[in-house]
């Protein structure tokens, strides 16, 4: 992976563009040395999308399967233990 200083990419910023566009490369973006952002193909982002959205729908149905398993208390049920 390519590192480039934040000024670098400013000044080159539509070969840069182009290079990560044609050639699928990513970009480090650093700011005094150190990392903060990458440049990186939308193809990347939209594969990074698709398994963030995957891994929430994982948590979703084992939260269910929980709630399942430890059954559910009715709101006067929850009020009554809790005295209010």
């Amino acid at each position: 992976m390519t590192r480039l200083s934040a000024s670098e990419v400013r000044e080159r910023f539509a070969d840069i563009y182009n290079q990560v566009a044609f050639t699928g490369e990513r970009i480090l973006v650093e700011r005094h040395k150190k990392a903060g952002v990458a440049i990186v193909p939308v193809e990347d982002l939209e594969l990074l999308e698709r398994l963030t959205d995957h891994i929430d729908v994982k948590a979703a149905l084992a939260a269910l399967k929980e709630a399942e398993e430890v059954g559910t208390v009715s709101l006067e049920d929850f009020r009554r233990e809790l005295g209010i």
